[in-house]
């Protein structure tokens, strides 16, 4: 299957900048992914799409100020990085920028000394692992150093730090943002469970991979970057349950998908508490095992997270809303409107 099936044109206007004041105020489009048929509505009515006893899945991982600028210790050139993942203790993976000034040995130091990094080795792919060395708590001092690691393609800068988190952002460790939980607010959230609705939490970090584009004109031929993820006895018992009512199952996003799937795929499409990494890559063709429906963002064209929608809602059926998002001017991407396939 080639990638270029999966391409649209998106004007860059439509590209959302900032959150909308409101995080409910986002406007959501239906997707029917028997027939293809869409309707139109905003965030804060998704009530009216869900009944008693379907169960929300949503993502917890909290987003990391993962970006920090510092100098080289001998010649106080200045270096910018960016956090990955953890190895071990306290050395990371990392993206340097300009990579060629940090060689293995080579000090940088943050924050007036506060925090401090050994370049301890290098990548294939020109990462740098980093070993840091500071005084106190290394998560204390990375809120007060770092900034949030905004997408590529958002330009403008962010005010307030939180509205990259979701509401209900717990488990620290993220690169990215899991986007589609962005729209729902606290009262929401209460409202939906009133209504009958359960709420569930898996943990997936992402990775910035996420934003990595496909390169090979074949999809079958692209890697999949891999991410860690965690899913409670609670939640699989509760998932479990769920799915023998049979109520349906709702996934927020494309990182509570993939962890899902991961987890039901291993398991002969039952849940159990697990965690581990995955690199599972969704596309036509697949065949879903654990969600029933899915609240999403919309995406990058010929990107790995519209293939996913594609293999859940069809191709066609996919690439016809996208159009029509176009023409409606939705707002795309992290900070962009939503669209809820069921």
């Amino acid at each position: 299957m080639k990638v270029d099936l999966f391409d649209f044109h998106l004007p860059e206007e439509l590209i959302a900048q900032t959150p909308l004041e409101e995080r409910t105020a986002s406007r959501l489009m239906v997707l029917n992914k028997e027939d293809g048929s869409l309707s139109h509505s905003h965030f804060r009515d998704i009530t009216k799409y869900l009944k008693p006893g379907d169960c929300l899945v949503l993502n917890d991982t909290r987003v990391l100020p993962a970006r920090l600028f510092g100098e080289k210790e001998d010649t106080g050139a200045a270096i910018e990085i960016l956090l990955l993942k953890q190895e071990e203790g306290d050395a990371w993976e990392t993206l340097v920028k300009p990579a060629k000034r940090v060689k293995e040995g080579t000090i940088i130091t943050f924050g007036d000394g506060r925090l401090t990094a050994e370049c301890v080795g290098i990548k294939d792919h020109g990462g740098r692992i980093l070993e840091f060395k500071y005084d106190g708590i290394f998560y204390e001092i990375l809120e007060s150093l770092g900034d949030m690691p905004l997408p590529p393609y958002i330009k403008e800068r962010l005010d307030d730090s939180e509205r990259y988190q979701t509401v209900f952002a717990k488990e620290r460790g993220s690169a990215a943002a899991p986007t589609a939980g962005l729209h729902f607010t606290q009262e929401l959230l209460k409202e939906i469970e009133d209504m009958g609705v359960h709420i569930a939490f898996i943990t997936l970090h992402v990775g910035l991979g996420t934003f990595r584009p496909v390169s090979v004109e074949d999809l079958q031929e692209h890697e999949m970057h891999a991410e860690f993820y965690q899913i409670s006895e609670g939640t699989a018992r509760l998932l479990n349950e769920v799915r023998e009512a049979g109520g349906r199952i709702i996934s927020v996003g494309t990182t509570s998908t993939r962890t899902l799937e991961t987890v039901a795929t291993a398991n002969d499409g039952r849940f159990t508490a697990s965690s581990g990494w995955t690199n599972i890559f969704i596309y036509p063709g697949y065949e879903f095992k654990a969600i029933d429906g899915m609240i999403t963002n919309f995406h990058l064209p010929k990107s790995t997270l519209i293939m996913l929608v594609s293999a859940l809602a069809g191709r066609e059926h996919v690439l016809h809303a996208y159009e029509t998002a176009v023409k409606e001017r939705y707002r795309f991407f992290s900070f962009g409107d939503a669209m809820f396939i069921l």
